[in-house]
């Protein structure tokens, strides 16, 4: 296998860091998935769990207005509540881009990017919009080096997937609940429709129309209290069987356990290890993958009963995933990741800075790059093809950033020489070197080097 460390540091790696060495082997960059998540420890993130404490206090809050007629107050008070989760979620979106900067196993941050679009939840509350990043550490940071069916019951039962799809909401048709309260909203089926078509068989797989009705009227009774987490209610579900891709679930009296042991089948179907190695082909390696490569991943997904480590072994190992040069566009989350890496930003600088500064450097970037931070474009996530990133508008607004940011994270700039190969490795081309010796500021050098075309992709 043509494994090459420059090449594993982009293209399955957060980019190139001046502190941090290069992928030893194809075995090193999974053996850091295999360890104790080091950067979750170092730059914490708060879990859904705890998270859940703060939709808690603001329905206390609520409630209270409603009591003593405070509702004015109460107004006020929400707002400034809301501000001050808003604040922390910026923190922890800091400290996601610290893991990317100063991870030894940076294969790890770059699954749970992957994950977390592949099964994208967002909040779609004042309080709950804020939960994303916790969403991912919950459900599926501690998930995605076991078991395909372990991760897609996390995240399909997860509260925030059941807020985002509706699902907290849907009742059965002929459940006890539809019978005696009429405001309940009925059978919503986008939960069930969106774990066949994008979280597991794909576009493509063999499903009718009534597999995901039947599959909807299954998944009745999943849903979520603040104060407990996830439920399932079997006076919400509708009662009998169902029958999806031709297999029957369920029965009377309604239960959890079949709704499970549908994710799981549908977590082994061929259908989903051809769209999950897809996926992945399309991710690390371009917007066209080598049909054999995308072959040999479905093949190892399918004789493992989707054990991801051995699936992303079976990534590595394939030459095809190893062709020459950066590949894909970064979108704007791993450009800023990779260039906050090549700066080695310092830890105790970026979590000390302004919320504004934050904000400005960090947060609001993004959404001018055309990727709003906690505001995915809808339940199939971010495009994975280039040209949705490199528009004259979205390359201008990587061009603003890169020559303004990089003077707010580090208190001292890298020397522009220097940095072209800390940055570009063995990508530098002459003329950048030659516009980074000629820059006429330190900062403007250093946003010539982050702009470049090489540093673009991986």
């Amino acid at each position: 296998m043509p494994f090459r460390p420059e090449q594993a540091a982009v293209r399955f790696g957060c980019g190139f860091s001046p502190a941090l060495p290069l992928p030893a082997s194809p075995e090193a960059l999974l053996d850091g998935l295999r360890g104790p998540d080091q950067m979750a420890l170092r730059f914490p993130v708060e879990t859904f769990s705890d998270y859940s404490r703060h939709l808690v206090k603001a329905a206390d809050m609520r409630r209270t207005a409603r009591k003593t007629g405070t509702v004015d107050e109460t107004r006020q008070a929400l707002r400034t509540f809301r501000q001050g989760l808003g604040a922390q979620s910026h923190r922890w979106h800091a400290n996601h881009l610290l893991r990317w900067t100063w991870s030894e196993t940076p294969l790890r941050e770059r699954l749970a990017q992957f994950w977390a679009d592949h099964f994208t939840a967002a909040g779609k509350s004042n309080i709950l919009v804020h939960s994303a990043l916790p969403f991912v550490e919950e459900a599926i940071r501690p998930n995605m080096t076991g078991r395909f069916a372990d991760l897609l019951i996390a995240t399909t039962t997860h509260p925030l997937m059941l807020h985002y799809l509706d699902q907290a909401l849907s009742v059965g048709p002929n459940s006890q609940a539809a019978s005696r309260v009429e405001r309940l909203g009925g059978l919503n089926e986008n939960l069930a429709r969106e774990v066949l078509e994008l979280h597991t068989l794909g576009v493509n797989g063999a499903y009718t129309q009534a597999d995901v009705r039947q599959l909807a009227e299954l998944f009745t009774g999943l849903t979520y209290q603040p104060e407990t987490g996830f439920r399932f209610r079997p006076a919400f579900a509708e009662p009998g069987s169902e029958t999806v891709l031709g297999q029957t679930y369920g029965g009377d009296p309604a239960r959890l356990e079949p709704v499970l042991d549908a994710l799981r089948d549908l977590a082994v179907h061929p259908a989903t290890a051809r769209h999950v190695a897809g996926k992945l082909a399309v991710h690390f390696t371009g917007d066209a993958p080598d049909p054999a490569l995308v072959e040999h991943v479905a093949a190892r997904f399918a004789e493992t009963g989707g054990e991801l480590m051995a699936v992303y072994a079976a990534l590595i190992e394939h030459p095809a995933a190893w062709s020459d040069g950066p590949v894909n566009v970064k979108p704007p989350l791993d450009y800023i990741g990779s260039a906050c890496r090549a700066l080695a930003v310092p830890p105790e600088h970026v979590q000390a800075l302004d919320p504004k500064v934050l904000r400005r450097s960090l947060v609001n970037p993004l959404r001018e790059m055309g990727q709003p931070l906690f505001r995915p474009s809808g339940p199939d996530g971010w495009p994975e093809e280039d040209a949705a990133w490199i528009t004259p508008p979205l390359v201008s607004a990587r061009l603003r950033w890169a020559l303004s940011a990089p003077a707010a994270l580090c208190p001292e700039l890298p020397d522009p020489r220097a940095f072209v190969d800390t940055a570009l490795g063995p990508y530098a081309t002459e003329p950048v070197r030659f516009a980074a010796a000629a820059a006429e500021s330190r900062r403007d050098a250093i946003g010539l080097v982050l702009s470049a075309p090489a540093f673009q992709r991986r």
